[in-house]
């Protein structure tokens, strides 16, 4: 692997694609502190950093491992939070995490993480560019904490669309599930897993949220986020709602799924005993003819009352007497009509 590159893995259908992620670090000047945006970092990148702001060397092992636990860390002149979120909101069959570290003061804002975040990296365009103006003044123009809230509000906000996306894909499963012509047994299993993976994302992000509205206060400059950070909670339980409300469905869909393709093929079962019932009488028939016997009718018999054939069209007429019996018991009773 080249030094300044890591190896992003795209889920394409079935295909896994390997795209380069090149390694950036963006520094802008806000309003009394500056933003040091690190994408892919190397390790001695991160601790040129901590040398200058005194972060912990347990911290900084803890960026460079791609699949650390949430976490949050609080010292006397910053905190340091660990975040988890979905890579990306146009593909929702994901395997991995993307993690997100901060190192929060009153000066500075450090966010480190692998470039696979699409809506942080946009705010970081959108800092570097001046295609949006007034978008990079709202976010450089206030404090660090508020600055924090933004790319937490985005991110969650990302949260909330894909969470939205399960929903759309619960509908599309629904048509699946009351069609006897699809199998839906993978598509079920594939949804839960995202569901589950989603889950555990957004119930421990919700506390880590309030542990970082907490924090923030002290790196505020001044301004009160409560409110802001109340918004992100509130769209956090919309998630973690949305999500419990798809997790239900897709045990009522499962269970519907099952009892479905298990009628089918109790079906398939039934018709093909019945089948098989009707050839019983021909199988006994056939095989007392089929002996080396004399029988009436068989072999050497002088009957030709209809013809050279008499004898196999009796026999295929007391053959199919017993089916015609049979036939109607069984339309009788539903049996025939339940195939249907």
């Amino acid at each position: 692997m080249r030094k300044g590159f890591i190896t992003n893995r795209l889920h394409a259908g079935k295909k896994s694609v390997e795209t380069p992620v090149e390694k950036k670090i963006e520094t802008f000047q806000g309003k009394g502190y500056l933003w040091i945006d690190l994408q892919s970092p190397d390790r001695s990148d991160i601790e040129k950093l901590a040398e200058q702001y005194h972060f912990n060397a347990l911290n900084i092992e803890d960026c460079m491992t791609k699949f650390e636990l949430q976490k949050l860390d609080s010292y006397d002149d910053h905190f340091f939070v660990i975040l988890h979120f979905p890579p990306l909101a146009q593909q929702v069959k994901i395997s991995k995490n993307s993690q997100l570290s901060i190192f929060v003061g009153k000066d500075f804002l450090v966010t480190v993480h692998q470039g696979d975040l699409k809506p942080l990296v946009d705010l970081v365009n959108i800092c570097k560019n001046d295609y949006d103006q007034h978008r990079k003044e709202r976010l450089l123009g206030k404090s660090s904490g508020f600055l924090l809230h933004e790319i937490i509000d985005i991110l969650v906000d990302d949260l909330l669309h894909i969470s939205r996306r399960v929903i759309a894909n619960l509908d599309d499963l629904e048509v699946g599930v009351f069609d006897e012509s699809k199998s839906v047994a993978k598509n079920i299993a594939l949804l839960r897993r995202e569901i589950n993976r989603m889950r555990r994302i957004a119930n421990p992000l919700k506390k880590f949220v309030l542990e970082v509205a907490k924090n923030i206060k002290k790196f505020a400059d001044g301004d009160d986020l409560s409110l802001y950070f109340d918004d992100v909670i509130d769209h956090l339980d919309k998630v973690i709602e949305i999500l419990e409300e798809s997790r239900e469905t897709m045990e009522i869909y499962k269970d519907t799924d099952f009892m479905l393709s298990t009628e089918q093929t109790n079906k398939v079962l039934a018709a093909l005993t019945i089948v098989f019932t009707f050839s019983i009488p021909a199988t006994i028939i056939a095989a007392f003819y089929g002996m080396n016997i004399n029988l009436p009718g068989g072999i050497g018999s002088e009957s030709t009352i209809l013809g050279p054939f008499t004898s196999f069209i009796v026999i295929s007429i007391v053959s199919f007497i017993p089916v015609v019996v049979m036939f109607v018991f069984f339309k009788k009773r539903g049996w025939i009509s339940s195939l249907s």
